[in-house]
């Protein structure tokens, strides 16, 4: 049997199983998910979160609590909206003379003819329909200018586009499968392309 050495240190002996180091307070089971900041490092953007972030805290508007939640979202999750959709929404019942508010993109729309007279805030217009709002004696505001005009959201209706609108959207879920109208991913779409077992009954069976 070989001595172990007097001046080596002792062997250190596992006893029990090995456990995970909790820090003081427990661990929470149930994290909070979702974001509590923007990802994105527009300097604009930030200084619209820091604004809302100080409404949401000192008012009781649930609005500024609602818009700031929004301004932290993905841009997927802020889809744009046209002023064809603005419009529709603010000709409804109730919401004449209101500030339409969208935390997302506002977009022009060729085939929308007569344009109304809109008052809209949003994070960013493009050029056609900022000029087509201005041309119809509407008004285009930023966020910053609706927290002077409006600080707990008065006289405004909150909107906001669809997310599904998307063309990516049309590939979710299983092409030829029964019933389904999911678009599939084909590489041209002709005569000689996913045209014939599965599609006509011609060809064994037509989904």
């Amino acid at each position: 049997q070989p001595q172990s050495c007097p001046h080596s240190p002792p062997r250190a002996t596992r006893v029990g199983p090995m456990g995970i180091d909790i820090k003081a307070g427990g661990r929470k089971a149930t994290k909070k998910s979702g974001r509590t900041a923007p990802v994105s490092e527009n300097l604009y953007l930030r200084l619209i979160v820091k604004l809302y972030r100080f409404l949401a805290r000192r008012t009781d508007a649930k609005f500024n609590k609602v818009v700031l939640k929004r301004l932290f979202t993905s841009k997927t999750n802020r889809p744009p909206m046209s002023i064809k959709s603005i419009a529709k929404f603010m000709a409804r019942e109730g919401n004449e003379g209101k500030i339409a508010v969208v935390v997302g993109s506002v977009t022009d729309d060729v085939r929308f003819l007569d344009v109304p007279k809109l008052t809209v805030c949003a994070l960013r217009f493009t050029a056609t329909a900022r000029a087509r709002i201005v041309k119809a004696g509407g008004e285009c505001l930023t966020l910053d200018q609706l927290a002077l005009k409006s600080p707990l959201g008065e006289g405004t209706v909150l909107l906001r586009g669809c997310k599904s609108r998307r063309e990516s959207a049309k590939h979710f879920g299983a092409p030829g499968v029964p019933h389904s109208s999911v678009k599939p991913y084909v590489r041209s779409k002709g005569r000689k392309f996913e045209k014939a077992r599965g599609r006509r009954a011609s060809r064994g069976y037509r989904n």
